[in-house]
């Protein structure tokens, strides 16, 4: 188990060591993060890691995140490209091996790999409608004719 004062520590040794800069900001594990191995903050120059990638994948992939947000941070603060798509963030990944992309979590994977499909159908025009989640039908109405949706089936995919 690792604290955020460790956390923090071990941004601070990644980014003198392979940056050659200073990281000046805070860092701490951030439970709310879902999606994402971590952010950076552009307003408050903070970085907020996903703990669950360090429990689940383990220490290099905890690394391969911090490198990654402290490219961001290095470059906004520079005034260089600090976006996905810049050639200065490119390329500052590529010369301090960073991923550009975090693993995908195994208890992702597991919660994905069954999918709910529904189907809805206008019960004035006929038009099928296929969501991922639930309509309320007594609010939503056909976007063609205005007619009444019908749910008319629900799969599950793999």
């Amino acid at each position: 188990m690792m604290t955020d004062q460790e956390l923090h520590d071990l941004i601070v040794k990644i980014s003198a060591e392979q940056f050659h800069k200073p990281f000046r900001h805070k860092a701490f594990f951030n439970p709310r993060l879902r999606t994402t191995g971590g952010r950076y903050m552009l307003r408050s120059h903070n970085i907020e890691i996903n703990k669950k990638y360090f429990e689940q994948l383990g220490e290099q992939e905890l690394i391969g995140i911090i490198k990654h947000e402290l490219c961001h941070y290095h470059l906004h603060l520079e005034g260089k490209g600090y976006k996905h798509r810049d050639k200065d963030f490119r390329d500052l990944l590529k010369e301090v091996g960073a991923p550009r992309f975090c693993s995908v979590l195994p208890d992702v994977k597991k919660r994905k790999s069954k999918q709910k499909i529904l189907f809805y159908q206008c019960s004035n025009c006929k038009l099928m409608y296929r969501r991922k989640r639930s309509i309320n039908t007594l609010k939503y109405v056909c976007g063609k004719c205005r007619g009444k949706l019908v749910k008319v089936r629900e799969m599950t995919v793999e």
